[in-house]
């Protein structure tokens, strides 16, 4: 099992870069850099492909709403090409407070945008010249055809590698039946082993009955919080006010899909209330109303021993990547986790 980690959005970038080379030293395979309302994704990136020599290097994620398909075509092969062939695109359609609220831009059809520019994507790598008619998409432009202006252009650089691993956040049934059929891989949020298969396991089936061989097996990239200790379980607790962001603040109610997910997991009614307290800005209570079993079942948290076992459940549940969130107050302590979680992997 792989084992990857996300650099924080919320500030310390250059200190969080020299932990991160010094981690690449210790056993992490692959380092996340996420792009929400925040700084982008992509300088970051290309800083700690500098920085690193070995890591590979991920956006997780950037919403594809905000560049054009053939902009993040470029942006990809540009990566790849200054990590000499460690980037991997992840991709998500995000949500509407983001892409909306945020970027401006309206939030249609994220199942067939995502599925076009994933096609977009892999023209411009294999540098094929540009035509795509879509029903989203359409290069060269129909007014521009026929004029000279809409002549096809292929990229002018030779990519490092002309299939650029794609990784699709998707919770949706439908957006991650799409994911196990065109991508890499696939990265779930909240991934609760012991109902994962229940959730996703009919998508997931449809999905890879129509996969190309020649992607190879889906690499399922699980998002975990760790910390390994006897006295670990109270740390639990940081992620409380996380799962309730989610949960509840992610989205009116009706468009929230983290929401969504938590009910699909059985635990309808904490859910609502979870939102009614967000929404209502009684963020506290909403953080307290989160389940521990939900907590403790999407989590690394607890004794060797107890990691252990979790770490064997989420292997059977499909997890082949493992993204984690060290709950350690400093860089020694987050070294140590990552040592020992690589111990226990194997």
């Amino acid at each position: 099992m792989r084992i990857g980690m996300q650099i924080s959005y919320a500030g310390g970038f250059a200190e969080s870069v020299d932990e991160i080379v010094e981690l690449e030293r210790n056993g992490l395979d692959i380092v996340y850099v996420p792009e929400v309302y925040t700084f982008d994704a992509v300088s970051q990136l290309g800083f700690l492909a500098a920085r690193t020599e070995r890591v590979e290097i991920a956006s997780g994620i950037i919403p594809f709403y905000s560049r054009t398909p053939a902009l993040i075509a470029m942006t990809a092969a540009g990566l790849d090409y200054v990590s000499g062939g460690r980037f991997t695109l992840g991709l998500g359609a995000s949500g509407p407070q983001v892409v909306e609220g945020f970027h401006g831009v309206p939030y249609d059809a994220p199942l067939g945008r995502t599925r076009e520019v994933v096609e977009i994507c892999r023209k411009v790598w294999r540098r094929e010249r540009l035509e795509h008619d879509g029903r989203h998409y359409r290069i060269p432009l129909p007014a521009d055809r026929g004029t000279g202006l809409g002549k096809p252009l292929k990229l002018v650089n030779q990519p490092v590698r002309e299939r650029i691993p794609v990784m699709l956040a998707a919770i949706g049934p439908k957006n991650v039946a799409l994911a196990a059929e065109i991508a890499e891989a696939w990265e779930p949020v909240f991934f609760h082993p012991e109902r994962a298969g229940e959730v996703w396991g009919d998508a997931l089936a449809r999905g890879r009955a129509k996969r190309d061989p020649a992607l190879g097996e889906l690499d399922v990239v699980v998002g975990v919080p760790l910390a390994i200790g006897e006295d670990a379980g109270p740390l639990l607790e940081y992620v409380r006010p996380y799962v309730a962001l989610y949960v509840g603040g992610m989205g009116a109610r009706g468009k929230n899909f983290y929401h969504q997910l938590a009910c699909r997991y059985g635990y309808e009614r904490e859910a609502d209330l979870i939102q009614d307290l967000y929404l209502d800005g009684r963020k506290e209570e909403a953080a307290a109303a989160v389940p521990d079993d939900l907590l403790r079942s999407i989590s690394l948290v607890g004794p060797a021993g107890y990691v252990k076992e979790r770490l064997a459940a989420f292997a059977e549940a499909g997890a082949t990547t493992l993204h984690v969130t060290p709950l350690a107050a400093d860089r020694e302590g987050r070294l140590a986790a990552i040592r020992s979680l690589r111990e226990l992997a194997g």
